[in-house]
């Protein structure tokens, strides 16, 4: 019986760049102002992994009457939200770091929490959907600076492309969200 080699997590001889590290970069940018980029797209990167986790979460437990439109739009944000992490991910990698990944390396850069594992009403669960896009959307305004600011355009354009998305989403589910104006209310509650 043949024996697999298993690779133990501290053995370093494989290693080609320290995870959290930032290298030389073949875009010709100061290691500092790549450095301190990195940083800020880590934290991208890790946002989006957990709202991407959270929004494919929902996708497969909606229910009720709204199932269908609701769940048609959930499946369609998660694929953007794959496609902004894979394009950030790879700027990263252009600008000498590596991209966060794996449990540790999210929860140091994300901005947004893990939500609990528990199916929630369809309500709350597109709540925190939207408040996980605005959290980011304000954290990528402060980055879309900071690139700016640095002298990296390919970045901010990069995260301006990917913020108007996330902000169209947004924008969808605070109308999923809206009260229904011809469903009658009593003013008390």
């Amino acid at each position: 019986m043949m024996s697999t080699p298993h690779l133990r997590s501290h053995d370093q001889s494989r290693v080609r760049q320290e995870w959290d590290a930032v290298a030389d970069n073949g875009l010709h940018l100061e290691q500092d102002v790549a450095k301190e980029l990195v940083t800020a797209l880590n934290s991208e990167v890790s946002g989006l992994y957990i709202l991407f986790n959270q929004v494919r979460k929902h996708y497969w437990l909606v229910e009720g009457t709204e199932l269908k439109p609701i769940g048609d739009f959930l499946e369609d944000a998660a694929d953007r939200l794959t496609e902004m992490t894979d394009d950030i991910a790879i700027r990263i990698s252009a600008l000498g770091g590596v991209p966060a990944c794996g449990p540790m390396g999210i929860r140091q850069h994300a901005p947004i929490f893990i939500e609990e594992a528990h199916h929630y009403d369809i309500r709350s669960s597109l709540e925190r959907d939207l408040n996980g896009y605005a959290t980011l959307a304000v954290q990528w305004r402060e980055h879309i600076e900071l690139a700016d600011q640095l002298g990296d355009a390919a970045t901010s354009e990069l995260l301006r492309r990917h913020l108007k998305t996330l902000e169209e989403d947004a924008y969808v589910l605070d109308r999923y969200l809206a009260d229904d104006t011809l469903v009658l209310r009593d003013a008390t509650g």
